[in-house]
């Protein structure tokens, strides 16, 4: 591979804000992405993801903010001066060009003459060594995106933006992928900073995730962090499906919130309250929950007098909704491994889970935040 730039580091993003005539696309952003990390940039279209991406690259001008790479500022360095490569979602192969040749492109442009090694290095990397002499047009969309990651790493930039890059492949190639990339940047050691809308790749291939919404970082964290512990109803329903059940802290019991649901009482552990008064939504992931029918004891949190108004059988498991006393349909996931013994339509229930598992928000959020589902169409607006 090629010699490593001499500009490297964590990649710091400064009070950096992009504003378009009366649209702030990125408000204020601070950011420090550790070097040699995996790093994803998470949230629905139009959030300000790729403007971030656009600005680290050079592609954009912040209107405020700086961008440091180590110790450089790299705010207005001209793109093709940062050590920094983009593998965007079409990949952008040259179709005239052999696949060695694709590769090589970028050596050669610094005057690299003895390519061949570095070359092939980066093939062996990605697997395809056997595909050099092949013209993109012969390879498959998984081929060609993982030429296109070869390209980029052979220049050994300090930092590769991935724009969505697996957007154009279909699911199981996507998932394929996802495993291939996360490998290839622990090989590698490079920082990797992945824009995406798709929270699974984000979850799968991600270090930390920052999710986005409007211009802002909701929260930031580790894969775990996120999904197990929300601290907004944002970030609770855009990664994955929550129930957030509306609630009030009515006592304590030493590390514990005691919580008001509709009248029945559950425990909340305090350091998994993102409440602010008390007024809050319980919320439980729905493959927490288990079902039990009325007359089998339980443990932890319970809540009684539901009744099964559907039943959803997706192999992995089984999702039923269960409607509660109060009128809030709840969703559950049940394992379908023969623990438990499938439920029917109509049945009366009772729902319990473990109480470290709830985690609670304010009680002034919209509950329905972050749930909308973009269209796919949207995927490539500039944001």
């Amino acid at each position: 591979m090629a010699e490593k730039s001499s500009i490297h580091g964590d990649l710091r993003l400064v009070n950096l804000t992009k504003t378009y005539g009366d649209f702030t696309a990125v408000n204020d952003l601070s950011l420090t992405i550790p070097e040699g990390s995996f790093f994803a940039l998470l949230g629905p279209s139009g959030c300000g993801k790729t403007t971030t991406l656009r600005m680290v690259a050079g592609l954009e001008e912040p209107t405020n903010g700086q961008i440091f790479l180590g110790d450089t500022d790299i705010t207005f360095t001209k793109p093709y001066q940062r050590p920094i490569n983009t593998v965007f979602q079409n990949y952008a192969l040259f179709p005239h060009l052999s696949i060695f040749e694709n590769i090589a492109f970028g050596l050669r442009r610094r005057g690299i003459k003895d390519v061949k090694e570095q070359v092939e290095k980066a093939l062996e990397l990605v697997e395809l060594s056997h595909l050099a002499s092949r013209k993109p047009t012969q390879l498959s969309g998984g081929q060609q995106q993982r030429i296109a990651l070869a390209r980029a790493i052979v220049n050994r930039p300090a930092l590769l933006l991935l724009d969505e890059p697996l957007g154009a492949l279909d699911l199981k190639l996507r998932r394929q992928m996802q495993i291939e990339l996360k490998w290839i940047q622990k090989e590698v050691g490079l920082t990797f900073v992945h824009v995406t809308h798709d929270q699974e790749e984000a979850m799968t291939m991600a270090d930390t995730i920052a999710v986005m919404n409007e211009g802002e970082i909701e929260q930031l964290g580790s894969p775990a962090d996120l999904y197990d512990n929300p601290k907004t109803a944002f970030v609770a329903n855009f990664l994955g499906q929550s129930n957030l059940i509306k609630g009030t802290i009515s006592g304590n019991d030493g590390d514990n919130h005691i919580v008001d649901l509709f009248g029945q009482k559950i425990s909340l552990a305090k350091n998994r309250s993102h409440a602010v008064d008390n007024s809050i939504y319980a919320g439980i992931r729905p493959e927490k929950f288990r079902i039990s029918r009325l007359e089998t004891p339980t443990s932890g949190n319970i809540l009684t007098g539901g009744k099964i108004e559907d039943v959803s059988y997706i192999g992995v498991s089984t999702q039923y909704q269960v409607l509660m006393p109060w009128g809030q349909e709840v969703m559950i996931f049940e394992q379908n491994d023969d623990a438990v013994a499938p439920f029917s339509v109509g049945e009366n229930v009772n729902i319990s889970w473990e109480s470290g598992f709830t985690f609670a928000l304010r009680g002034d959020e919209d509950a329905e935040a972050g749930m909308e589902v973009e269209p796919e169409e949207t995927i490539d607006d500039d944001e």
